[in-house]
């Protein structure tokens, strides 16, 4: 049996659902197709991540209706400090300090654990009238002049004038498309967890440079951060298999006693760390978002971020063409698309490659000019504002989404 939808998109995460709830408000009829089960999806250990918001997503999520379920488990960031230094030494004297106070916008982000954000996605594509979610596969899709049929893995066919592959770095719509892919292994692990600490976090996130990789610690609601800790895989392997003291005692050393005694606060989980980039963002009648599209190293909490931005500019050009009364899935319209957004991606992608390799190191001379680095932007307050400004999302060429409006 073949259905008819306006847009098929293929894989959930948090991009898909986010691009689903744009275009149907739109008027679009929009077919989700995810092979993870929806209790899957919402238990607290199916993802342990908590995400950077950046100002410019908090408006797209207010802007899709999501915001107002979100806020009460929303943390404001009003501070970020940068610092490099060894395990167990603490941190260089040089500090990169952000306020929020220099913005006029008000926090520089939020952040947001997973569980709630997924959930929400959830419950909102749920009580949409024009959203049909299926738990199911794209196995195959031809496209063809005037529609692209996909076949699913439970043998039903969907037509639809865009396929939008938002399934992941090992997309299989991107390699279904021949859209190769460049990138590298950092022979990085992220360990992730919640983390209870004795003293309030006052809204401030750290990011410590140490050699093996970076620590993020991020401000959750309550006497809680969420740890993006990076380490060289063996050493993290080795850590996560430690039993949870013998995980604290690694970690105390890294994190450091400002916030007091610490302890675990949630399950425990690892990410491997590549840079993963599509060497073109669309195929005909298909258009890629999110990981699919680009997987960056988490250094600068950009990767939903980079997501979300594809989201908006996506909606914004498939919606202001079909009012054009263009077809949505031709080629000068994902043309738009791509050259929104391409440029964008791929230099925060090399941007973040290249710091990584910069500060994941114990070299003298490499420590030395980063930390002079780190001191001359602190000093200067235009090069500070405009640091926190990218960090917040508001710089470049803004999709309406990402404005807090409606297109």
């Amino acid at each position: 049996m073949t259905t008819r939808t306006d847009i098929l998109i293929a894989g959930g995460g948090l991009n898909g659902p986010a691009l689903a709830l744009a275009l149907a408000d739109a008027g679009f009829s929009v077919t989700l197709v995810d092979p993870t089960p929806e209790e899957v999806l919402t238990s607290d250990a199916f993802d342990g991540r908590s995400y950077a918001l950046a100002l410019a997503s908090q408006r797209l999520l207010s802007a899709i209706g999501l915001w107002p379920v979100l806020a009460e488990h929303a943390q404001p960031i009003l501070e970020i400090k940068v610092t490099d230094g060894r395990p167990g030494e603490g941190a260089s004297p040089f500090l990169l300090h952000f306020d929020h106070a220099e913005l006029e916008e008000g926090p520089m982000g939020y952040m947001l654990e997973d569980r709630f954000l997924r959930r929400a996605f959830l419950a909102r594509m749920g009580e949409h009238p024009k959203i049909t979610k299926i738990q199911s596969a794209v196995i195959a899709h031809e496209a063809g002049p005037a529609a692209i049929t996909a076949k699913l893995a439970d043998d039903r066919e969907i037509t639809a004038s865009l396929l939008v592959g938002s399934d992941g770095r090992g997309s299989e719509t991107a390699r279904r498309a021949g859209l190769k892919r460049q990138g590298t292994d950092y022979h990085q692990t992220a360990l992730v967890s919640a983390i209870a600490h004795e003293k309030p976090h006052l809204g401030i996130a750290h990011q410590f440079f140490m050699p093996a990789g970076p620590l993020a610690i991020l401000p959750l609601p309550g006497n809680r951060s969420s740890i993006v800790w990076s380490e060289e895989t063996a050493a993290a392997t080795a850590i996560q298999a430690l039993d949870d003291e013998g995980y604290l005692a690694a970690l105390r050393p890294r994190f450091g006693d400002f916030l007091g005694e610490i302890s675990l606060a949630g399950p425990r989980f690892t990410y491997p760390l590549t840079l993963s980039l599509a060497e073109a963002f669309i195929a005909p009648r298909v258009a890629l978002l999110g990981d699919a599209a680009h997987g960056v190293h988490p250094i600068a909490g950009q990767g939903l971020n980079l997501g979300l931005r594809d989201v908006a500019a996506l909606a914004e050009v498939v919606i202001e063409a079909q009012r054009r009364g263009e077809e949505i899935g031709s080629d000068a319209v994902l043309a738009r698309y791509q050259g929104w957004r391409r440029f964008d991606t791929t230099t925060l992608a090399l941007a973040t490659d290249t710091f990584n390799r910069l500060f994941s190191n114990d070299n003298p001379i490499l420590r030395l000019g980063r930390d002079l680095g780190i001191g001359a932007v602190n000093a200067f307050p235009a090069a500070r504002r405009r640091f926190m400004r990218e960090a917040a999302g508001l710089t470049g060429d803004l999709p309406k989404l990402m404005q807090g409006r409606q297109i």
